[in-house]
């Protein structure tokens, strides 16, 4: 009871209405926050989800160029991430056709245009994903909906690299090199890489050396080296030296390369180191060489069986396994024995031909200007040249990635 202007009014009871009505909001608001909880989270899966997606596609087009075995892997591994448990909502939406991945190619990062060639990076988005609602509906909200992108493509050029067989290519200084070159090398140019048994030869560009990689000792080491099994890492910069591997270890380096082009001899088997997806390849000599006559089955042939695999028909074996991640050393002043030698930076080779070993052991390759592996990137944007690492990117047009 209140008094208003000397009058006694009674207003029992008109508390409680308020308080309902309060509590109906509040309730509300609580549920709200539910559903808009559940909906975050959700869009961290799809969020996931694609980044796994581009980045498996990503890799694949990195190795092979080809984009419907890109589109294939980034589908395949997307659909994976969508079933995997605790992904019910992800998974039941993908189930019922309402969850649909849109992969793109293109060759720059930003501005990235869809469909572009030579395609190097890749988008994978979904436009919109309908989560679901417990208590929205409610208050008015039908749907509840989130969206992603995920970009994928190639980093810089590594400054440390964790893959690389045990030769060292000799190189010039990049600041002294011809313009268009890396280290002196030109994509496409074939390389006499040989180094003599028990010899001297001429150093400079088209020498090799084989190297003392961290932890190794003896044939055994450089033989699963040049296989393909290596996990120490080389590093540019500061004391980024290289250390040259004296001995006759040259037979094991060869059984170990040799195994990238279906070749076994010695203890490596094709289980724990298969071949290239593409083995073809002919004798090339000196000769071929000196006339500079191409390979039969050279760099842009090795490409174009890339580019047409179809995805439901990929061929046996493990692919890139024929491009070559080599450091690249200053061999000025180098001398036979060991030596420690000035890492300039990381190259890519194709292997032309088995390498053989008969006198003066000698390996013919094609420079590559990129190409795949493993190890840290350096700091400056863009593809750059040489070995890179598949990373994720910022999508230049989405706020949702």
């Amino acid at each position: 009871m209140v008094l208003v202007n000397g009058v006694r009014h009674l207003q029992q009871g008109a508390i409680l209405p308020l308080a309902a009505i309060s509590l109906v909001a509040i309730l509300g608001m609580a549920a709200l926050a539910l559903d808009i909880s559940n909906a975050h989270l959700e869009k961290t899966r799809l969020q996931n989800a694609l980044d796994a997606a581009a980045l498996s596609a990503a890799k694949v087009l990195d190795q092979t160029g080809n984009t419907a075995l890109a589109d294939s892997a980034g589908h395949t591994t997307f659909a994976a991430n969508v079933a995997a448990p605790g992904n019910a909502g992800l998974g039941a939406a993908s189930s019922n056709g309402d969850l649909s991945l849109v992969l793109e190619f293109s060759s720059t990062l930003n501005p990235f245009v869809a469909g572009t060639t030579p395609a190097h990076y890749v988008r994978a988005g979904v436009a919109n994903y309908d989560v679901g609602e417990w208590f929205a509906p409610v208050l008015g909200i039908d749907e509840l909906a989130v969206a992603g992108t995920a970009v994928a493509g190639p980093s810089p050029a590594l400054q440390k690299a964790c893959n690389v067989v045990p030769m060292m290519a000799c190189g010039t200084p990049q600041e002294e090199s011809p313009p268009g070159t890396t280290f002196g090398y030109s994509r496409g140019e074939v390389e006499q890489l040989k180094i003599g048994s028990g010899t001297t030869s001429e150093v400079g560009n088209g020498n090799f050396y084989l190297i003392r990689l961290d932890g190794s000792s003896g044939g055994a080491d450089v033989r699963e080296a040049a296989a393909g099994k290596f996990d120490a890492c080389l590093s540019t910069g500061g004391d980024g030296d290289i250390e040259t591997e004296p001995g006759n270890t040259v037979g094991p380096f060869a059984q170990g390369i040799n195994t990238r082009l279906g070749i076994y001899n010695g203890p490596v088997n094709s289980n724990d180191y298969p071949p290239d997806w593409f083995t073809n390849h002919e004798t090339y000599t000196e000769d071929d060489y000196n006339n500079q006559t191409m390979p039969a089955y050279d760099l842009n042939w090795y490409e174009s069986q890339y580019e047409s695999v179809v995805p439901d028909q990929p061929p046996s074996g493990a692919p890139g396994r024929r491009i070559l991640t080599m450091p690249v050393g200053n061999c000025d002043g180098l001398a036979n024995g060991q030596d420690s030698v000035e890492l300039l930076g990381f190259s890519c080779f194709y292997m032309v031909d088995r390498m053989k070993q008969a006198g003066q052991a000698v390996f013919y390759g094609q420079f590559k200007d990129d190409c795949g592996g493993s190890g840290t990137p350096g700091p400056n944007p863009g593809t750059g040249l040489g070995p890179h690492i598949i990373q994720l990117y910022k999508d230049p047009d989405s706020f949702d990635s």
